[in-house]
Order: structure tokens, then C-alpha cells, then sequence
């Protein structure tokens, strides 16, 4: 199995010239509905940015990592980051904390916490937020003792909401149904099919072990009550350790196409083929990961870390650290063409130390008109803080 040849079929449409150009334009209309519409030009504009959380900003509270956002089916905002007790470490104790904003980001409720997991030394592990639009449910979906380090089973753990973030339930555990290996989810945004296939299906995909790393989605018929194993995509050499260069996709988002598949932009963790995100495709709503859809974007240069998608009127937008070795440069590029190319603009967001990112934002039949993007900054080193950011998309 050779991961890398999809790749190449897709630089058909890098092509310079007329042939390029045609290719890129049959590429785009295959990919939308009918009648989809496309701006010619955007310029997105920043409106407001401020710091949701800083280091040692909260009593019990070292650092604030792996930021998530989602609007709310009220189309309120809910942040959400991992509070680590007593380091930046990705092993340690910790408590999920969440700050609301009913005004659009302009001001945030105080912080408040949950699922305090005491002092295990393996804790919780962020996570998913997802959003069930037609029962207006949201749930924030995480991991326990990812690492296996001093504890050797680990959980999926489901929170729910069911008055937009106001008040939330008792942690549910899925292990009975999707097993104890671990999974991590995201972290991201989770995602409701709007479009056939199986439509109001609920999808949250995340990453494998340490060894059989790779990507795997799990997935709700009946708005979150049960779920189940859907596709995957397994890292070669499979349950085995990796060296670099292996192909160990990892971390990673899904966002749905106007044509309803999937495509899931992740993390390529060993760098294999390039320093760049690894994309791959379902067509049947994560039933199944089709290695023939694999290909790279070396459009995307990532340093490996976890990134932001979503579609706001047909337009893919991405967020990550834009450098193919640091985290630093948190940019926002975007695509008219379903991702087959990227648009030469960008929107600078932060050149410092920048790392993981979460975006969200209105499905395409609202008239709101904005992305919202939370992220990892700093100016030393990118656990510093997570800051907000409001852009207008013109």
C-alpha cells in the first residue's frame, strides 16, 4: 500500500497555464451541490481578539492548552480548553474548563469547571465539542488515561448539555460499545451530516494509541444516546512503534462537503511524504476511510499539531501554525475549490509562538458572517495563553 499515490494524482490540477486552471474549475464544480454559489474574493477582517485564559491566570491552574470552540444551537459561543493542575505536561491531573458568550464573543462568562479527575496521574485528555443542531444538545467528548501511564485502561467520556451550556449532566462512559483502546477524540470540532448520506448523523474523529496510532471516528444514529466504531485510517507499521518519516496520521478535524462527504485534515505526525497535513475522504459518513482518498496537501505546511476546520458558504477555512518545522505564525487560509487548491491571500493572525487551534462558526443558511477562532499563543512559548479572535468574513 503506497499512501503517497493519491497525492500525486491530485497534482493534475497544479498544472500551469490554461490546463491548471480548467482542471482546478471541473475539480470545484464536481465537488458542490447545484446551484451553489461562491464569492469571488473574500477579505477577511479580525474584529476582536482578547485572552481567554492565561498561565497561572486561575488559582489550582498551571497552564490552559488544547483550546475548543463551538456555537451553541442558540448561537451562543462555549469555549473550552484542558486546565492542567500542575504543569503544561500532556500527563497530569486536570479539570475541562469552559467560558459562554451570549454576545458573540464580546464579553465571557467567568471560567467554571468539570470533570474535576483529582489528582490522577493520567487524567482527562480533551476532547471533542459537538453539536446536535436538531435536538439542540451539546456534548463535549474526552479521553482518561490516554498514555497508560500508571493506570492501563483507557475511557471515552460523553458530557451533555441540553440548555446551551448552561448546566451539564454526569460524564457518560461509551467504553461499553466502542471498547477500552485508547481513543482520543479531536481535538475539534465534532459534526452533524447535514447533507445524504445520513444525514443528522453525529461524527467524532480522533487519534489511536501510540502505537496503532492513526485516525478513527466513532459515531451516533440516534442524536448521541449510543454510539459505535466507524471507519479508520491505521498507521504503517501498525501496532508497532513508529520512526520517523512512518505514515502516522493523528490528531485531526472533519468538516462536511456540499456534495455530503467527509473530508478529515490531519495531522501528519512522522512527517511522511511532507512537512504538510494529511487529508483523507469518506463518501459513506465515516462508515469507512478509504486509504485510495489519502493524499497530501503540501499546500498546508504543518509543524504537526492539531489545526481548525470548517465550511462557511461553500469556503473551506483552515487554521494552523503556517511553517513546516515551529509553531509559530498562526495564519487562516481558505478555498473556493473544496480544498483542491488554497487561495494565495492569507489572514496573519499571530506570528509568534502559536499552537493548536479550533475554529467554529453559523451553517451556511445563516446570515451571520463571522468565524470564530480560538488558539494557543504566546511570546516565548506557545502554552502562554489562549486567545480569542472574532473575524468578519467579507
Amino acid at each position: 500500500m503506497d499512501p503517497g499515490r493519491p497525492g500525486r494524482r491530485r497534482e493534475g490540477c497544479r498544472a500551469a497555464g490554461a490546463a491548471g486552471a480548467l482542471c482546478r474549475l471541473a475539480a470545484a464544480w464536481l465537488l458542490l451541490l447545484p446551484g451553489a454559489a461562491l464569492p469571488l474574493k473574500i477579505q477577511p477582517l479580525i474584529e476582536d481578539e482578547q485572552l481567554l485564559w492565561i498561565r497561572g491566570g486561575v488559582d489550582h491552574v498551571d497552564t490552559f492548552r488544547v483550546p475548543l470552540i463551538s456555537l451553541t444551537p442558540s448561537n451562543n459561543l462555549i469555549a473550552v480548553a484542558e486546565a492542567r493542575k500542575h504543569s503544561s505536561g500532556d500527563i497530569g491531573a486536570k479539570f475541562i474548563a469552559v467560558r459562554t458568550s451570549t454576545d458573540t464573543g464580546a464579553t465571557w462568562s467567568p471560567t467554571t469547571f468539570l470533570d474535576n479527575d483529582g489528582s490522577k496521574i493520567d487524567g482527562l485528555n480533551l476532547g471533542v465539542i459537538l453539536v446536535d443542531e436538531q435536538k439542540g444538545r451539546v456534548f463535549i467528548m474526552y479521553t482518561m488515561c490516554a498514555h497508560h501511564f500508571h493506570c492501563n485502561v483507557s475511557s471515552t467520556l460523553l458530557i451533555e448539555s441540553e440548555d446551551d451550556g448552561r448546566t451539564w449532566g454526569q460524564p457518560r462512559n461509551l467504553s461499553n460499545t466502542i471498547g477500552t483502546k485508547m481513543f482520543a477524540p479531536g481535538p475539534g470540532l465534532g459534526i452533524q451530516k447535514k447533507y445524504n448520506p445520513n444525514k443528522g448523523r453525529l461524527i467524532a474523529c480522533g487519534h489511536g494509541s501510540i502505537e496503532e496510532d492513526g485516525i478513527f471516528c466513532i459515531l451516533s444514529d440516534d442524536h448521541g444516546v449510543t454510539w459505535r466504531n466507524g471507519g479508520n485510517l491505521k498507521g504503517i507499521p501498525f501496532n508497532q512503534p513508529k520512526r520517523s518519516s512512518d505514515f502516522t496520521p493523528d490528531e485531526n478535524q472533519p468538516y462536511e462537503l456540499p456534495d455530503g462527504s467527509v473530508v478529515i485534515n490531519a495531522r501528519n505526525q512522522n512527517f511522511y511524504h511532507c512537512h504538510c497535513r494529511i487529508i483523507v475522504k469518506s463518501y459513506d459518513g465515516c462508515d469507512t476511510l478509504p486509504v485510495e482518498t489519502v493524499t497530501f496537501d503540501e499546500d498546508l505546511i504543518d509543524p504537526a499539531v492539531a489545526a481548525g476546520a470548517v465550511v462557511k458558504n461553500n469556503v473551506v477555512f483552515f487554521s494552523n501554525p503556517a511553517n513546516a518545522i515551529h509553531r509559530v505564525n498562526m495564519t487562516i487560509r481558505w478555498s473556493f475549490n473544496s480544498g483542491v487548491s488554497w487561495e494565495k491571500d492569507t489572514l496573519p493572525i499571530w506570528l509568534g509562538p502559536s499552537g493548536y487551534s479550533s475554529m467554529a462558526t453559523s451553517g451556511n443558511n445563516s446570515n451571520e458572517q463571522h468565524l470564530y477562532l480560538v488558539y494557543e499563543k504566546g511570546h516565548v512559548d506557545t502554552t502562554e495563553s489562549i486567545s480569542f479572535v472574532k473575524i468578519r468574513v467579507v
